[in-house]
């Protein structure tokens, strides 16, 4: 009921499809066609030659708009899968929920879906209403009420540079505006994924959110429970990976969003040295990401659970548990709970215990310990770890410019270190006990990260 007040306050109409779409020439829309894929227009032009439509669709023609060189080519077309993978040597037919061609030029991977029916009466649902398999085919104006938001629904063809506009996205992109097609509430039950995206483009994008599509988001958050953990952990992978990583986690809290997902995430954020930290990691990696340089998911997850593995290891730690066991014991407590949310893949869960169990061992600069640390595969990523840490002041500054003068010395360089700083913290151990108290340190939790190497 509340929803549907909101709705007519609001003045949400269901989409049925409009038929004839706003069509809009090279002078209207300013596109530049050196921006285009030569594997998109040649995706295209064999569809077109063999009597299908085909067009370059969603997210490649929303930047080719804002005058971006898309990432990624999808295409769109009359001609259903089978017909599509007849027409190119390597093509691949994928997808139970619905299905798509891979199209493969080299390294070159092009998506290309056959237009969508509206028709979803009929389609396999769970319980909470979303739709686990729909392979329903329809024309254009029926695959553009399918698609999310009016950004996204639009159609290019390279031949011709005309775009067709169906639902007003032109109008949304001059005014900054993300909207969803349709009945928000309806679109979300669908796919509650739709709920990640927004928070993604918006971020990503610089829009503002249109508020009939904000308004239900929160209540309808849980949804996101129901959704594989797969294809959560894919979606928060490309949030984080936007290169507007901390304002998409920003906008993950104003819309309640990150429950469940990264649960802590409230109270992290309300430590000054654990903000200051995630705020760091996540500004560093964004830079990265606009310099064109690589970025490591198991970093990125690494330096946003650092800190409930620090609450647990000194948990741990205070129920009797030794130092460095504690720390194992922690960064396992923290990737269970995390990886029934966001089935965090077995690499980036060992990169992320590489980075955890590497920070003792930099404080420990005697003997033949600093050698052994630099002989880590995991070494760049745990000392720009490391850095990290130094610079929100959650350990001593001095310890970074000692690793770095090290890892950076010769041999002669590295001695007079070592003899410079003959004992230098490390991790502390216990005193021998009679026994140890392992129930109490079963209460402990703990947190998962990675690298940015």
């Amino acid at each position: 009921m509340i929803n549907k007040f909101i709705r007519k306050i609001l003045g949400v109409k269901k989409s049925t499809g409009n038929k004839n779409p706003l069509v809009l020439g090279p002078k209207e829309h300013g596109i530049d066609p050196k921006l285009l894929s030569n594997n998109a227009i040649r995706v295209t032009q064999t569809l077109q030659d063999a009597g299908y439509k085909a067009f370059v669709v969603g997210g490649a023609v929303r930047d080719l708009l804002l005058g971006v060189k898309p990432k990624d080519f999808d295409i769109a077309t009359n001609a259903t899968p089978e017909q599509t993978k007849k027409l190119f040597r390597r093509a691949f037919i994928i997808g139970k929920r619905f299905q798509i061609v891979h199209v493969m030029f080299g390294q070159d991977l092009l998506e290309v879906t056959t237009f969508r029916g509206t028709t979803l009466a009929d389609a396999p649902k769970d319980e909470h209403g979303r739709v686990l398999r729909d392979n329903t085919f329809g024309l254009q104006h029926e695959d553009a009420v399918r698609r999310d938001f009016t950004i996204n629904a639009m159609y290019y063809d390279p031949a011709t540079q005309t775009v067709l506009d169906y639902h007003g996205g032109i109008a949304d992109i001059r005014k900054k505006i993300l909207r969803i097609i349709g009945v928000p509430e309806e679109r979300y039950r669908e796919d509650p994924v739709r709920m990640l995206r927004v928070v993604r483009f918006a971020a990503r994008l610089g829009f503002n959110i249109d508020d009939a599509t904000s308004a239900p988001i929160e209540e309808m958050a849980p949804l996101i429970n129901n959704v594989p953990s797969a294809r959560v952990f894919d979606e928060m992978l490309k949030l984080l990976m936007s290169g507007q990583a901390l304002a998409c986690l920003m906008q993950l809290r104003k819309q309640g969003l990150h429950h469940g997902l990264l649960p802590l995430l409230d109270v992290v954020l309300k430590q000054p040295v654990a903000t200051k930290f995630i705020t760091l990691a996540l500004a560093s990696t964004d830079k990265r990401i606009h310099e064109g340089k690589p970025v490591s998911p198991g970093f990125l997850f690494a330096a946003l659970l650092w800190h409930q593995v620090l609450e647990k290891w000194t948990a741990y730690q205070a129920a009797g548990e030794y130092a460095i066991p504690a720390l194992h014991l922690a960064a396992d407590a923290v990737l269970e709970a995390q990886t029934d949310k966001l089935a965090l893949q077995r690499k980036i869960g060992s990169d992320m215990r590489d980075i955890w169990a590497m920070q003792p061992r930099f404080e420990r600069r005697t003997g033949k310990t600093p050698y052994k640390l630099l002989e880590h595969l995991r070494f760049r990523a745990g000392y720009d770890f490391l850095l990290l840490r130094c610079e929100a002041g959650e350990i001593d500054a001095e310890i970074g410019r000692w690793w770095t003068d090290f890892a950076a010395g010769d041999a002669d360089q590295r001695e007079a270190l070592l003899a410079a700083k003959p004992a230098a913290g490390g991790a502390k151990k216990r005193p021998a006990r009679r026994g140890r108290n392992r129930s109490a340190a079963s209460t402990a939790t703990a947190a998962s990260g990675d690298s940015n190497e």
